[in-house]
């Protein structure tokens, strides 16, 4: 099999990788250009574009894919499939048909749940107890083409940054095997029920905004959903502070009665963590980032920063 990757992030490297060392022939890389990042605005390659050229694979880095040029570029390739996963551009329906097999992509769902940007956080938002990966067919809507195969994982007290990883694993894997069904011949088409679809949408910073008048369970998968990015967050003393793991605690009757500590008030405090009320339970905060400031667990934070029963996290109002 003649084979053109496409991806961008870390979630795309680990199956490239697979593909390689299973021995096909990948005939070229696609990924998006070299990106301003950081502070210092440097131009930096993806995680893609560095995998690739350490295996030493043709990279290609069009900014549009659809523009003639390029599209002449990936015919000459000749490529009787190309495996998407995570690229970051739309693919025309004259690039989804240049090759043989056609293009398939590595889904970081159960479709047809969470189509679209952001499916891994959808899970974890959702409290869904499983999550996994598909391998489908791409067609010219987001996300509706027929699936080949499907893997699942339990998504446990994973947060967004492990999760991504377990799944690029279990898509490493699945895509081998895919390939295999797909070159003998067995590869199956099922259709997808769109009834049973949901679309997760590109996050935003505004999303990672705890709102303690929300129930604990509900905040506690916020925290794991919005990390590493936008990371929750919250206000103290007037400043940011970034909230990166925590742990739902139930709180006492007496405190709950107690019309002193309210919802975003402190609850508790030891010396180790301390606890911020919500609508029905506490939240637990074990690790966190003041503004300014590496991460750090709540026992080092707590070294430095004064917290008190009924000081309140939050915008002041």
């Amino acid at each position: 099999m003649k084979i053109v990757y496409m991806g961008t992030p870390d979630f795309a490297v680990t199956p490239l990788k697979s593909i390689y060392e299973a021995g096909h022939e990948i005939v070229g890389v696609y990924t998006q250009p070299d990106r301003q990042k950081g502070r210092g605005k440097k131009f930096l390659p993806s995680d893609v574009k560095v995998a690739a050229t350490e295996l030493g694979l043709d990279i290609y880095q069009p900014e549009k894919l659809r523009d003639t040029e390029a599209v002449e570029v990936l015919k000459g390739l000749s490529p009787d499939l190309v495996v998407v996963a995570a690229y970051g551009q739309i693919l025309s329906e004259v690039v989804l048909g240049i090759p043989k097999y056609g293009c398939i992509n590595i889904h970081a769902s159960l479709l047809p749940k969470y189509r679209g940007a952001s499916p891994i956080e959808a899970s974890i938002l959702s409290g869904d107890e499983e999550t996994g990966v598909t391998i489908m067919y791409m067609a010219k809507g987001l996300d509706t083409g027929d699936v080949i195969s499907q893997a699942s994982i339990p998504i446990g007290r994973h947060n967004t940054e492990t999760l991504t990883k377990a799944l690029s694993e279990l898509g490493a894997d699945l895509i081998v095997k895919t390939i295999s069904d797909i070159e003998s011949g067995k590869a199956e088409r099922i259709p997808q029920n769109d009834s049973e679809s949901s679309y997760a949408g590109k996050l935003d910073k505004a999303m990672g905004e705890l709102d303690f008048g929300k129930s604990a369970e509900e905040l506690e998968r916020l925290i794991r959903a919005m990390y590493p990015w936008p990371c929750a967050y919250t206000y103290f003393d007037g400043k940011t502070l970034k909230i990166i793991d925590s742990e739902v605690v139930s709180l006492t009757d007496e405190i709950l009665g107690d019309t002193s500590i309210t919802e975003g008030c402190v609850a508790e405090v030891t010396k180790k963590y301390f606890v911020i009320r919500c609508k029905n339970q506490g939240l637990k905060i074990l690790k966190l980032q003041p503004e300014g400031k590496k991460p750090m667990d709540t026992v080092a934070f707590l070294n430095g920063y004064k917290v008190s029963i009924g000081d309140r996290f939050g915008k002041n109002e």
